[in-house]
C-alpha cells in the first residue's frame, strides 16, 4: 500500500531542506524511508521492514526507534545501531543520506545485494565504530573518506567487486579493532601507513591483486592477533620486524610469491596458533627457531622450495594437529622424534628427496587420519606399528623404494579409505594384510612384485571403487567372488599372469567404467552379458589367448570411448554392431584373425579418432565412407589382403598399408587404380560399394545447383512459382530417413510451424522444435520466404549452411540430418541438444552456477576441435566466420557442438576469397577494419574472444584491451576473469584456466599472422 499523498509531500520538504533545520529522530526517519523507497526488491522488503511506517499520521514526532533493525539510545531519541544484514537488500547507497545519522555507532549490511560505489559521505559518520558493508556486490574504490571515522574498531569490506588501492589515510584510524577487505579486487601495493593502526587486532587483506614486498612497518601493529595477506601477488621477502607481533596468533601469507628463506625471528611468535606460508617461492632451510612454537596447531610450508632436512626438534611441537612440507626438496631421513607430535591428524611429506626407512614411532600418532609419504625415496619394509594407526583414513606410500610384505596389522584399520603402495618392491601375499575394510574406497598396489592369487573375500569391500593391481606377478584366475564389489569402477588387472577365461559374474558390476585385462594369459572367448555394462568407457582386454568371435553385444556398450582386442584370436568378421559405438575415438583389433570385409557400417563411429586393423586376414575393398570420416586422423591396415583404391581421406595419407597386394592409389607408393582396369568382373561385382557414394554426391551437388536456379526462376515467373506448388516436397535431401514422411512429419510436429513450437528467433530464420511419432526429436531451422521469393534477395546463406554441412562430420559439430526447399517453406534439418545456446546457459545464473569448471573447459577443448577439423582437416578448409556463444550448443552432457554454418566460406587454394562482412559484432576480428578476405585467422580471433567469455561468465567487452597491458608484464590474475557464480576452483583447476586463458590471449593478438593455428591451439590445451 503506497503512501498518503500528504505524508510523501512533507517526507520531500523534510529531505529538501533537512539541512536547516534541527536534527532529530525525524529526520534519521525520513531518511530510512527515503533510502527503503530507492532499494529494488520492494515485495521482498515490504514485509521485512513493514515497521519502518510514517503512522500515526497525526503525530507530532515521528520515530525509527521501534522499528525493524533499528536501535536508539536510552533516551530512544537518537539511532546509534542499524543491523538489517541478511535480508537481501538490492539497491545503492545514493539516497543513503549518511549525514543524517551523527550519532550512530553500529552499521551492518552484509550479506546483501547492494551494488554501485560506497560514496564518500560515510566519512560524515564521525561516531562509527563498526561497519560491516561485507559480502554485497559493491564496486568502485574504497573512498578515502572512511580514514576519518577515527572511532572505528570494525571494518568488513569483504567479499565484494571492489578495486583501487587500498587508501594511505586508512592508516590515520588510530582507534581501528578489526580490518578486512578479503575477497575484492583490490589491487596496488600495500601502504606503509597501515604500519599507525597501533590498536588493529585483525588485519584482512586476503584474495586481492596486491602486489610488491610486505612493508616492514608491519611490525608495529603490536596489538594484531590476526594477519591474513594470502591469495595476493605479494613478493619480496618475509620481513624480520615481524617478530614485534607478539600477540599474533595467526599468520596467512600462503598463495603469494613470496621467496628468500623463513625467518628465523617467526620462532619469537610465541602466541602464534596457525602459520601458513604454502604456495610461495621460499627457499633455503626449515628454521629450528619453529620449535619454539608450543602452541602452534597448524604448520604448512608446502610447494615451496625448501631444502635440508625435516630438524628432529619440529618433535617439541606436541600441539600440532597439521604438519604440511610437502612438494619441496627436502633430502634426509625421517626423524623418528615426529612420534612425539601425539596430537598430529594430517602428516604430509610427499613430493620431497627424503630417504632412509619408515619410522617406527610413526605408529605413536594415534590421532594421524592422513599420512603420505608418496614420491621420495624411502627404503625398507613398512614397519609393522602402522597398524596401530586405528583412525587412519588415508595411507599413501607410493612411489618410494619400499620392500618387503604389507604388514598384516592393516587389518586393524577398518576406517581407511584411500591406500596407493604403488611403484615400489613389495612382494608377499596381498589378501594378508586386507581383511574388512567397509569403509575401502581406493586401492593401488600396482607395479610391485607380489607374487600371489587375488583371493580377497571380496564382500568385505563393499565400497570399493577403484582396484589396481597391475604390473605384478599375481596368477591363478580372476575370482568370480570378485562380482560381489557391487561399487567398483575401475578393474586393472593388466600385465600379471593370470590365466582362464573371464568369468561372466564380471557383469553384475553395473557401475564400472574402465575395465583392463590386457597382457595376461585369459583365453576363451568374452561373455555375450559383457553388453549389459552400460556404463563401461574404456576396455582393454588386448595381449591375451582369446579367442571366437568379438560378441555382437559390444555394441550395447555406447559410452565407450577406449575399446583395445588386439593380440589376441578373434576370428570371423568384425561385427556390424559397432556402428552404435558413436563415442569410441580409439579402436585396436589388431593381430587377430577377422576376416571378411571391412564393414561400411564402422564409418557411423563419427567420433573415431584412430583405427588399428592390421595383422588379420581382412579381403575386398575398403569402404568409400572412409571419407566421411572426418574424425579419423590415424589408421593402420597393413598386412591383409585388401585390394581397391585408398579412399581419399587424411588418415590412409598418414596411416600404415603396407603388407596388402591389392592396393592402389596416388600415394604412399601405391601403383595406380589404373593398373586394376582389366579386372573388369571384379569391378563389376564391386560397382555398387564405388559408384554409389560417388553417384549420390552428384545427385546432391546436381540438385542443389538446380535448387538455386529455381529460386531464380520462381522470382522472375509466377507462373512457374504457382506450378512449383504443385509439388509439396520440392528438393529434399535426408539421411537415413524417407524424405517424404520426414517432410509431413516435421510440418505436422511443428504445427506447420506455429509459434508454439519456435525455440528461437534471429535474422532470416526461425528455430522450431520437433519431436516425431518415432521418438526422434530434431531442430528445424526454416527461412523466411522473403529470403527466396524477392528479386533482390539472396538464399545464399540457406545454401551456404546445406553446402557446409553436407561436407562435415565431427563430434563438436552439429549433426545435420536433412534439408527442403519448396514453394511453402524452406529448411534445415539437425540434431536437438537440449541444452540450448551457449549464450543462454551463461545469462543464466541458475544454469550457470550448474555449468562446472570442468565442464567450461572441455566446451572450450569442443570447440577448439571443431575449428582445428574444419581449417585443416576438411578439403577445402572451412572458415566458420560467426563463432559465438549463440552459435556454441551444448548436450545434455555438457558436450559443445558448434552450428550456425550461413556465413561459412570455403577457402579456394588459388583464390583471393575476397568476401563482405560477417559475423557477430564483439567477436569478429579487428582486420575486418582494413581487409575483407577470409582466412582462418577470423575463427582464431572469435574463438580466443569466446574461451574467455566462458571463463568470465559474461562477454569480456573492453576487458580484451585491458588484459594485454597485463600480458606486457607477464603477470595473468586468474581471479580476475573468473565467473563469480562458481565456487572457486582448486590449485590444480586453477592452473588449468590459467593455461587456457593464456592460450585464449595468444589468438586475440592484433596481427592476424602472429595468431597460432588451430590445430596449434588444440595442442596448447591438451598440454
Amino acid at each position: 500500500m503506497g503512501l498518503p499523498i500528504f505524508n510523501i509531500l512533507i517526507l520531500f520538504l523534510l529531505l529538501k531542506f533537512s539541512h536547516s533545520v534541527t536534527s532529530d529522530s525525524s529526520e534519521e526517519a525520513y531518511a530510512l524511508l527515503n533510502w527503503k523507497t530507492s532499494l529494488q526488491n520492494q515485495n521482498l522488503n515490504s514485509s521485512l521492514l513493514s515497521s519502518w511506517t510514517l503512522y500515526p499520521a497525526n503525530a507530532t514526532k515521528i520515530s525509527p526507534c521501534s522499528w525493524f533493525g533499528i536501535s536508539c539510545n536510552h533516551a530512544r531519541s537518537r539511532v546509534i545501531r542499524i543491523n538489517l544484514s541478511t535480508l537481501g537488500l538490492n539497491g545503492t547507497f545514493q539516497d543513503f543520506s549518511f549525514s543524517s545519522f551523527p550519532h550512530l555507532v553500529k552499521l551492518n549490511l552484509g550479506f546483501n545485494l547492494l551494488f554501485g560505489n560506497i560514496p564518500p559521505q560515510i566519512g560524515n559518520l564521525s561516531k562509527l565504530q563498526y561497519l560491516d558493508l561485507g559480502n554485497n556486490q559493491l564496486s568502485g574504490v574504497i573512498p578515502p573518506e572512511i580514514g576519518k571515522l577515527n572511532q572505528l574498531r570494525r571494518l568488513y569490506l569483504d567479499v565484494n567487486q571492489l578495486h583501487g588501492t587500498i587508501p594511505p589515510v586508512i592508516g590515520q584510524l588510530s582507534l581501528i579493532n578489526e580490518l578486512v577487505f578479503c575477497h575484492n579486487n583490490v589491487s596496488g601495493r600495500i601502504p606503509s601507513s597501515l604500519g599507525n593502526l597501533s590498536n588493529l587486532a585483525l588485519l584482512y587483506l586476503n584474495d586481492n591483486s596486491l602486489f610488491g614486498s610486505i612493508p616492514i612497518v608491519m611490525g608495529n601493529l603490536k596489538s594484531l592477533s590476526t594477519l591474513d595477506l594470502s591469495q595476493n601477488q605479494l613478493n619480496g621477502s618475509i620481513p624480520c620486524s615481524l617478530d614485534n607481533l607478539s600477540n599474533l596468533d595467526t599468520l596467512f601469507l600462503y598463495k603469494n610469491s613470496l621467496s628468500g628463506p623463513i625467518p628465523s625471528v617467526i620462532g619469537n611468535l610465541k602466541s602464534l596458533l596457525q602459520l601458513d606460508l604454502s604456495e610461495n617461492r621460499l627457499s633455503g632451510l626449515i628454521p629450528l627457531s619453529l620449535s619454539n612454537l608450543s602452541s602452534l596447531t597448524v604448520m604448512s610450508l608446502f610447494n615451496n622450495s625448501l631444502s635440508g632436512s625435516i630438524p628432529p626438534i619440529l618433535g617439541n611441537l606436541k600441539s600440532l594437529s597439521t604438519l604440511g612440507l610437502h612438494i619441496n626438496q627436502l633430502n634426509g631421513v625421517i626423524p623418528p622424534s615426529i612420534g612425539n607430535l601425539s596430537s598430529l591428524r594430517n602428516l604430509s611429506l610427499f613430493n620431497n628427496r627424503l630417504y632412509g626407512f619408515v619410522p617406527k614411532e610413526i605408529g605413536y600418532l594415534k590421532s594421524l587420519s592422513k599420512l603420505e609419504f608418496c614420491a621420495n625415496h624411502l627404503s625398507g619394509v613398512i614397519p609393522h606399528s602402522v597398524g596401530n594407526l586405528t583412525g587412519l583414513v588415508l595411507l599413501n606410500m607410493c612411489e618410494n623404494h619400499l620392500f618387503g610384505p604389507i604388514p598384516k596389522s592393516l587389518r586393524n584399520l577398518t576406517s581407511l579409505e584411500r591406500v596407493r603402495f604403488n611403484q615400489n618392491n613389495l612382494y608377499g601375499k596381498v589378501y594378508e594384510a586386507f581383511g574388512d575394510h567397509p569403509n575401502l574406497t581406493f586401492l593401488d598396489l600396482s607395479q610391485n612384485n607380489f607374487y600371489c592369487e587375488i583371493s580377497f573375500n571380496w564382500r568385505n569391500f563393499s565400497k570399493l571403487g577403484t582396484f589396481n593391481a597391475s604390473m605384478n606377478n599375481i596368477y591363478g584366475s580372476i575370482p568370480p567372488e570378485i562380482g560381489d564389489s557391487s561399487k567398483l569402477q575401475v578393474l586393472d588387472l593388466s600385465s600379471n599372469h593370470i590365466f582362464g577365461k573371464i568369468p561372466v559374474q564380471l557383469v553384475k558390476l553395473f557401475s564400472l567404467n574402465k575395465l583392463i585385462l590386457s597382457l595376461n594369459q585369459l583365453f576363451g572367448g568374452v561373455p555375450l552379458e559383457f553388453g549389459t555394462l552400460t556404463e563401461l568407457q574404456y576396455l582393454d582386454l588386448s595381449a591375451n589367448k582369446l579367442s571366437s568371435s568379438i560378441p555382437m553385444s559390444i555394441g550395447n556398450l555406447l559410452k565407450l570411448h577406449y575399446l583395445n582386442l588386439s593380440n589376441n584370436q578373434f576370428s570371423h568378421k568384425i561385427p556390424t554392431e559397432f556402428e552404435k559405438l558413436i563415442h569410441l575415438s580409439e579402436l585396436d583389433l589388431s593381430h587377430n584373425i577377422l576376416q571378411e570385409e571391412i564393414p561400411p557400417q564402422i564409418c557411423k563411429m563419427e567420433s573415431l579418432e584412430k583405427l588399428n586393423l592390421s595383422h588379420n586376414n581382412l579381403s575386398d575393398f575398403i569402404p568409400r565412407c572412409f571419407e566421411e570420416m572426418r574424425s579419423l586422423s590415424w589408421i593402420d591396415i597393413s598386412y591383409n589382403e585388401l585390394q581397391g583404391p585408398i579412399p581419399n581421406s587424411t588418415a590412409f595419407k598418414n596411416g600404415l598399408m603396407e603388407g596388402n597386394k591389392g592396393l592402389c592409389g596416388n600415394f604412399k607408393a601405391l601403383p595406380s587404380c589404373d593398373a586394376f582396369t582389366s579386372h573388369k568382373q571384379t569391378f563389376r561385382k564391386k560397382w555398387v560399394v564405388i559408384a554409389l557414394p560417388i553417384l549420390g554426391m552428384v545427385v546432391l551437388l546436381i540438385g542443389l545447383i538446380g535448387f538455386f536456379f529455381l529460386f531464380r526462376r520462381r522470382k522472375r515467373d509466377p507462373q512457374e512459382k504457382r506450378s512449383s506448388s504443385a509439388n509439396p516436397f520440392g528438393f529434399f535431401s535426408v539421411l537415413n530417413f524417407n524424405g517424404k514422411v520426414l517432410y509431413e512429419e516435421i510440418t505436422k510436429a511443428t504445427g506447420n510451424f506455429g509459434e508454439k513450437y519456435c525455440i528461437g528467433k534471429g535474422g532470416q530464420r526461425s528455430v522450431y522444435k520437433a519431436e516425431l511419432p518415432s521418438g526422434n526429436i530434431f531442430a528445424v531451422k526454416k527461412f523466411k520466404a522473403e529470403l527466396f521469393s524477392d528479386e533482390t534477395a539472396n538464399p545464399s546463406e540457406f545454401l551456404n549452411e546445406v553446402l557446409a554441412l553436407t561436407e562435415i562430420r565431427h563430434r563438436n559439430i552439429i549433426k545435420f540430418h536433412g534439408f527442403c526447399s519448396n514453394a511453402q517453406h524452406s529448411f534445415i534439418v539437425c540434431e536437438y541438444l537440449a541444452r540450448g545456446s551457449l549464450t543462454t546457459i551463461l545469462r543464466d545464473d541458475a544454469a550457470a552456477k550448474e555449468f562446472s569448471w570442468n565442464q567450461r573447459m572441455n566446451v572450450i577443448k569442443g570447440v577448439a576441435n571443431a575449428l582445428s577439423y574444419l581449417h585443416h582437416d576438411c578439403i577445402p578448409p572451412i572458415v566458420h566466420r560467426d563463432i559465438s556463444s549463440k552459435n556454441v550448443l551444448l548436450d545434455s552432457e555438457y558436450e559443445a557442438h558448434v552450428s550456425d554454418f550461413g556465413f561459412a566460406k570455403f577457402l579456394e587454394p588459388h583464390s583471393s576469397n575476397w568476401t563482405e562482412f560477417a559475423g557477430t559484432v564483439g567477436y569478429a576480428a579487428p582486420e575486418l577494419a582494413y581487409t575483407m578476405r577470409a582466412t582462418e585467422k577470423y575463427d582464431v580471433y572469435s574463438f580466443g574472444v569466446l574461451a574467455l567469455e566462458v571463463i568470465k561468465g559474461y562477454h569480456p567487452g573492453d576487458f580484451v584491451s585491458t588484459i594485454f597491458s597485463s600480458i606486457s608484464n607477464m603477470i595473468i590474475e586468474v581471479n580476475q576473469i573468473l565467473d563469480h557464480r562458481l565456487p572457486t576452483p582448486s590449485r590444480d583447476v586453477t592452473d588449468k584456466l590459467r593455461s587456457i586463458m593464456e592460450v585464449a590471449i595468444l589468438c586475440l593478438v592484433e596481427n592476424p599472422e602472429a595468431r597460432p593455428t588451430m590445430k596449434e591451439v588444440c595442442n596448447l590445451l591438451c598440454k
